[in-house]
Formats: structure tokens, C-alpha cells, sequence
């Protein structure tokens, strides 16, 4: 039976700084067009902001809660190409969930992938001041607007607050379909179901589907030091990596990226004279890949849950097995024992056990496995497979 062609369109509202989200709106686009689906693209982006001229800026409060311009031109995109589905990645600062709005004015479908948390947590990390906080699930968004969770600042996070506290009570998110990248992230979108209560999410409406990343085409080099890959800053378990090699003199690390925090990580391996640390900055996607094929393992020391850790989809797709704290979705990726080894994510003596130990393994056996799992879950073709699945529900 002949596969029918699609005419999606797909909503993203860039970030000032590029991220992860972007790479996945770029490739989910491409994945469906080389299938023979007809894509639109329709973006955003927040550095429109600083450009704009002053009356605008402070119209945005009002336009992050329900956007006109977008609307409109959402809605006409939708009639003129008889769209067939709306795929909404991210809709802040400058999208906002207007364009929900127009397609439920055309009956077209809607479907938002979660790519974090912020429909409960509107820092959208369950991470502040270092550890793990889940307040705004069990006490109310208000206290976001106590600790300024969004962006630093009070007056930003009541803004974001008002405007999910709005799309709640409008019954918006109960109308829309979501994708979620993991069980452990619909289980915690749930949550916002409370007992007793109007349910504000359709769990019959809540779907699973991973990121996919290209398998790794390169040569593999099976090398003898340890990789980290992302984005240098505190959250991402970069105090307990640099303190466990600091005890490992004998073993190399590699660290991969940049970020805010990349001068104070460095001089604290000075410090604590890590000789066998070693720093790339930024690298481009091809020497990241080349990173990755002589590499033993990837280490990912994550402090908080993550939204999916594309960091381990991209290991596996490279042979390589994943060492990570047990915690969230970074734990959840990983087989213990088959494709990986987990440890306690806060401990950096668990750490230093688990790179011990690993060295005792058939390293060979865990990359086979490691890529394995890459194709059953994570490659474009099982990928692709799961998102049309969805689709047609929908449709």
C-alpha cells in the first residue's frame, strides 16, 4: 500500500543562543522531505527582540501570552498550502501558543514536541541553586516568581507564569497533542494533571518518541581517553568530572565545548594540575564526530534530569558505550551493564568506581551493543517510523 504524502508544517521559535531544539527542527525537516512529504517551515527568533523598537518591547508581555502577527500568518500558511498537520517545537518568547489557535481555526491537527519542561517548571530544568527542585509541581508556579527562575529575573518569570497559568485555565494544552522524548518526561508532563482537579493534558493525547542523530560515518579509532561533549557549566556535572580525573592522573579526558562557565573550569583543573584534562572549545560537527570515534567512552556527569541527552544518542551512534550518572533520562538511556554503566550522579567516588570497573570490560562488546540500541532507537529510519505512526493518529 502507497505511503501517503503529507503537507506539514513545522513552528519553531529560535533562541538567542542556538541549541540543541534547532538541530532536531533542522533534521526531523530534512528526515521527512527525503520520504517525499511536502514541509513548510515557519521560525521566529528571539533576537528579533533587541531590534525592535521600543513600543513593541513593551507590547511583548502581551504578545508572548497570544501573538496576532503570528496567528494570522500561521493561519494563512495553513490555507493556502491545505496543511495537513501543525508540528510545533518551541513557541517563546515571539510565537506564543497562538498558533495553536490557528490551526484549531482551520481543524487542522496539532502536535507540540516537549523539548523541556517548562510547562511545570518555567526554568525548564527542575534544576535552581545546584540541586534538583520540583517546588512549582508541588506548591504552584508561584514560586518561580520568588526565586526569579526564568532568565534571572522576577518580572520575566511572572510574565512566563501568567502565560501558562492563562493557557490552563483557557483549557489550550488539553487541545493540542504532545510527543514527549521519554517515559520519564510524560510521566513528569502528567503531573500536571492533579487529583480531584480539571485535567489540563489529554494523557490519551501524550506520545513517545525519541530524538534521532545520523549514524556516524567515520572511521573508528578506538582510542584511549574518555570524552565529555556540551555545553561547560555547572548543571552539567562538570565539578565532579574535573575532581574524579583529578584522581585519575593516569587516564585522559577530553572535554568538548564551550560555555559561560569555560574559563572557570579550566583553571580549575589547573588547580587541582589535571595535566591529563584537555580542552577543545567549540568544535565543529565533523571534529566532533572524529572525537567521538577515538574515544573508549563517553562520560555524561549530568547534575540535573535532561530532556533527552542527545550527547548518548550520538555516542551510540558512533560504537561508543556511555558511562552516566543515574539520574532523570540520562539514566534511563542507558543499559547497566549492556551499553553503558551508570553511577550515583552526585557521587565522585561513584564515578571514579565506575570508570574502574569499566576498564575490566570487553569494551568492543559494549560498543556493538551501544550501536545497536542507536538502531533499534535512535537512527532516522526507526525515527521515522514512530513520527508518521503519530501523524496518522491525528490525522
Amino acid at each position: 500500500m502507497m505511503e501517503t504524502k503529507l503537507r506539514i508544517l513545522i513552528v519553531h521559535n529560535y533562541y538567542q543562543i542556538p541549541g540543541g531544539e534547532d538541530i532536531v527542527v533542522k533534521n526531523e525537516k530534512k528526515l521527512l522531505e527525503n520520504h517525499g512529504h511536502m514541509v513548510w517551515l515557519y521560525t521566529r527568533d528571539n533576537s528579533e527582540i533587541d531590534s525592535a523598537k521600543s513600543l513593541k518591547k513593551l507590547c511583548l508581555p502581551f504578545s508572548m501570552i497570544f501573538n496576532f502577527r503570528t496567528y494570522k500568518e500561521v493561519k494563512y500558511i495553513i490555507q493556502e498550502q491545505n496543511i495537513d498537520i501543525l508540528h510545533v517545537h518551541n513557541t517563546m518568547n515571539l510565537i506564543s501558543p497562538s498558533v495553536y489557535y490557528a490551526a484549531f481555526r482551520c481543524h487542522v491537527p496539532v502536535v507540540q514536541t516537549m523539548h523541556n519542561f517548562r510547562l511545570l517548571c518555567p526554568g525548564a530544568t527542575f534544576y535552581r541553586d545546584g540541586h534538583i527542585c520540583e517546588e512549582c509541581v508541588e506548591h504552584g508556579l508561584g514560586c518561580a516568581i520568588k526565586y526569579g527562575c526564568y532568565r534571572e529575573s522576577r518580572l520575566q518569570t511572572f510574565i512566563c507564569v501568567l502565560t501558562t497559568k492563562l493557557h490552563r485555565i483557557f483549557g489550550t494544552y488539553r487541545k493540542i497533542n504532545f510527543i514527549c522524548l521519554t517515559d520519564f518526561n510524560k510521566d513528569k508532563l502528567l503531573l500536571l494533571n492533579q487529583p480531584g482537579k480539571k485535567k489540563i493534558i489529554d494523557p490519551d493525547k501524550v506520545f513517545i518518541k525519541p530524538n534521532f542523530t545520523f549514524a556516524n560515518t567515520g572511521q573508528f579509532l578506538r582510542g584511549d581517553y574518555y570524552l565529555f561533549v556540551g555545553r561547560i557549566e555547572k548543571i552539567k556535572g562538570l565539578d565532579l568530572l574535573i575532581e574524579a580525573f583529578s584522581q585519575l592522573p593516569d587516564r585522559n579526558l577530553l572535554i568538548v565545548g564551550t560555555g559561560t562557565e569555560f574559563e572557570k573550569y579550566r583553571l580549575l583543573a589547573r588547580r587541582l594540575n589535571a595535566s591529563n584534562i584537555k580542552f577543545t572549545g567549540f568544535l565543529e560537527h565533523g571534529e566532533i564526530d572524529n572525537a567521538y570515534n577515538r574515544a573508549c567512552a563517553v562520560i555524561v556527569p549530568s547534575q540535573w534530569y535532561e530532556t533527552f541527552g542527545m550527547i548518548i544518542a550520538e555516542a551510540f551512534a558512533s560504537h561508543v558505550p556511555v558511562i552516566a550518572g543515574g539520574i532523570g533520562n540520562i539514566g534511563g538511556l542507558i543499559e547497566n551493564g549492556k551499553n553503558g554503566l551508570t553511577f550515583t550522579y552526585n557521587s565522585c567516588q561513584a564515578l571514579i568506581n565506575a570508570i574502574e570497573h569499566f576498564e575490566k570490560l570487553d569494551r568492543d562488546s559494549y560498543g556493538e551493543a551501544a550501536y545497536r540500541t542507536y538502531q533499534n532507537q535512535f537512527s532516522p529510519e526507526s525515527n521515522y517510523e514512530q513520527l508518521l505512526n503519530i501523524y496518522d493518529q491525528l490525522i
